[in-house]
């Protein structure tokens, strides 16, 4: 079943593009135009992630965040105006889980939802008992935040473990720096891209025979990462 996305937007321009290049990437989208209606939507519509504009007529996103956010878990990315700083600042505080700022390119956007639903469905493997993955010699305990190469026990910083979670989570598939980034670290910074290579060359010295030569953890150039069974 797709994952399901609301838009709550009220410049309708806007809200059509996403929806067209949402529906185009396999989700199943409604949109609302308002606060009101975009948080009666939220509460019954049973959606994996909400996009909410922070500026809408009636009831405004922030509160709609702030109560959604009082309610349940669901994912939200709010889109604010770019010299409006406070209101991001503001959105994170009331519990948004990230921003995006007009304009935005398509492209980025879906890759923002990507992340945040992907960090969602990790956090909810971890803690339903889905925990344990093996690929290849790597073994992972995502409760017990332990791991073990060709069984030896290592040890993994945090964000280690999630890094390798990640890419677990879809062995052979590439993921780039950006999404490594914003799904681990919620940065979406071009600078902080290069902090994943740091994160992958002390992970290598942990899980690979040789990390001169590394096997599992694969670099494809002009890509990114992914991770082999071997």
């Amino acid at each position: 079943m797709s994952e399901r996305i609301l838009i709550v937007e009220d410049e309708h321009a806007i809200a059509d593009a996403v929806a067209y290049a949402l529906e185009a990437e396999g989700f199943a989208v409604d949109v609302r135009s308002d606060g009101e209606s975009g948080l009666r939507a939220a509460r019954e519509g049973g959606y994996d992630l909400a996009l909410l504009d922070i500026r809408l007529p009636g009831v405004s996103g922030i509160e709609v965040c702030r109560r959604l956010r009082a309610e349940g878990d669901l994912p939200i990315i709010m889109v604010t105006a770019r010299d409006a700083e406070v209101d991001r600042v503001l959105g994170l505080e009331v519990g948004a889980d990230d921003y995006i700022t007009k304009p935005f390119s398509l492209p980025e956007l879906i890759s923002r939802v990507r992340a945040l639903l992907r960090r969602r469905d990790l956090d909810r493997r971890a803690g339903d008992g889905g925990g344990i993955r093996t690929i290849g010699g790597l073994r992972l305990d995502l409760l017990r935040h332990e791991a073990w190469a060709d069984g030896r026990r290592i040890h993994l910083t945090p964000s280690e473990l999630r890094l390798l979670a990640l890419l677990s989570d879809e062995p052979e598939r590439v993921f780039s720096r950006r999404e490594i980034m914003q799904c681990l670290w919620q940065s979406s910074y071009v600078g902080d891209e290069r902090a994943s290579d740091v994160h992958v060359a002390n992970l290598r010295r942990k899980i690979e025979p040789d990390a001169a030569r590394p096997q599992r953890l694969v670099t494809v150039r002009g890509a990114g990462y992914k991770l082999v069974a071997v």
